[in-house]
C-alpha cells in the first residue's frame, strides 16, 4: 500500500480545505463590493421558479471561483516548489503531471474562464435575453473545449478505446473524439441543470469527485486521485458557505468548469460509462428538462411543475434543505455504488 500516497492526498485536501476557507471572506467581500449578485428570472417568463426564489435576489454569485482558483493555486504552487526546494518531502507532494492532471486542470481554468464571462454579463444585463452568451455561443465554446480534450486523448495519449464494465475495453477508432466530446458537454450541461439549490450542486459534485478518486487511487493514477482531492477540499470550504441560506452561490464559472473536469476524469479512469450510475442525479435534472420541453413542444402540457427537477420538488412545497439533504444522501449512495461496481470487476472486494 502506497503510504505517502495516501498521506500525500490526505494533505493536499486538508491544506486545500483550510485556503479556501480562510480566503472565502476575502471572495465574498469583492462580490458584494462590485454587486457581482445573482439577477432571478422575471416573474413574467417563469411565475413559479420567482415565487420560489425570489428571496435568493441579491445572493453573490461566481463562488465558483473559491474552487477552481485554490485547485489551479494548488497544481502550480507545488509544482514550482518541487523545482527548486531540493526537499523528497515537497517534490513528492507535486501532482501536476502531464498525463493524468495536465488535461483536466487545463480543462477546468478554460471552462471556468468562460463560465466567469457569461456570469458577468448575466448580471450587468449584457447580451441578448436579458444578459449573457446565448446558448448556441456558450456550446459552440465548450464544444471547443470538449474537443481539444478529445483530440488530446485520441492523438497525444493513443486512446481509441473505452471500457465497458464486466466486459473490458472495446476499440471504437476515431469515433472516440464525438464520444468524448458528448461524455463532457453531457457532463457539463447536467452539472449546470442542478446548480439550483443551495448546497445542491457543491454536495452533488462532491460524491461524485470523491467516487472517481478512489477509482484513480484503485488504478494507480496517483496524481489523479490528488487532483480530486484538492477538488473536494475546495468544494468542502464552498459548501461551508454554500449551505442554506447560501451566502453566495456557484455560478456558471463552477457548474460548467466542474462538469467539464468530472468528465474528463472519468475518462481518465476509462470508467465514463459509470457516469450515469455515479452521476445519476445529473441524468435525472436533465432528462427532466427534456422531457418537459418535449412535452410541452408536441403535447402543449406539462410533466413537471417546474424542471429542473429539484424546481419540481419545491413547487410540491418540499422545502429546500429536504431536497439538497436527501439528494446528497442519494448522491453518497450512488458514489459507494459504483466504486463498489469497479471493485467487484477487478476482485478487490
Amino acid at each position: 500500500m502506497p503510504h505517502f500516497v495516501i498521506f500525500k492526498i490526505t494533505v493536499l485536501t486538508t491544506l486545500a480545505f483550510l485556503w479556501a476557507w480562510v480566503w472565502t471572506p476575502i471572495l465574498y467581500r469583492f462580490l458584494i463590493r462590485y454587486s457581482l449578485v445573482k439577477r432571478i428570472r422575471d416573474q413574467a417568463s417563469a411565475p413559479i421558479f420567482f415565487a420560489l426564489h425570489k428571496s435568493k435576489e441579491g445572493t453573490p454569485t461566481m463562488g465558483g471561483v473559491l474552487i477552481w482558483m485554490t485547485t489551479f493555486l494548488f497544481a502550480l504552487f507545488f509544482y514550482y516548489l518541487s523545482l527548486v526546494v531540493d526537499n523528497q518531502f515537497f517534490i513528492q507532494l507535486n501532482f501536476l503531471t502531464r498525463a493524468q492532471v495536465l488535461l483536466p486542470l487545463g480543462a477546468l481554468v478554460a471552462s471556468a474562464l468562460v463560465g466567469l464571462v457569461d456570469d458577468f454579463l448575466n448580471i450587468k444585463k449584457i447580451g441578448p435575453l436579458g444578459g449573457g452568451l446565448r446558448m448556441r455561443h456558450r456550446f459552440i465554446l465548450y464544444t471547443c473545449i470538449a474537443f481539444v480534450g478529445a483530440w488530446w486523448f485520441y492523438a497525444k495519449l493513443g486512446w481509441d478505446f473505452l471500457h465497458v464494465p464486466f466486459i473490458g475495453d472495446i476499440a471504437v477508432g476515431w469515433w472516440y473524439i464525438p464520444i468524448f466530446m458528448l461524455v463532457i458537454i453531457a457532463t457539463a450541461f447536467s452539472v449546470n441543470e442542478i446548480d439550483g439549490l443551495d448546497g445542491l450542486a457543491g454536495g452533488t459534485l462532491l460524491a461524485a469527485f470523491a467516487s472517481y478518486g478512489a477509482i484513480a487511487f484503485i488504478e494507480g493514477k496517483y496524481d489523479l486521485s490528488a487532483f480530486c482531492g484538492v477538488i473536494i477540499g475546495a468544494l468542502l470550504a464552498f459548501l461551508w458557505f454554500n449551505i442554506y441560506p447560501a451566502k453566495f452561490m456557484m455560478g456558471d464559472t463552477g457548474a460548467m468548469s466542474l462538469g467539464i473536469t468530472l468528465g474528463i476524469v472519468a475518462m481518465l479512469t476509462n470508467y465514463a460509462l459509470l457516469l450515469p450510475v455515479i452521476g445519476f442525479l445529473f441524468v435525472l435534472e436533465t432528462g427532466s428538462v427534456i422531457i418537459q420541453v418535449i412535452s410541452k413542444k408536441f403535447f402543449k402540457r406539462k410533466v413537471f411543475l417546474s424542471t429542473p427537477f429539484h424546481h419540481h420538488l419545491e413547487a410540491r412545497e418540499w422545502k429546500e434543505p429536504t431536497i439538497v439533504m436527501r439528494f446528497w444522501v442519494i448522491a453518497g449512495i450512488l458514489a459507494v455504488v459504483g466504486l463498489i461496481i469497479v471493485l467487484v470487476e477487478r476482485g478487490l472486494y
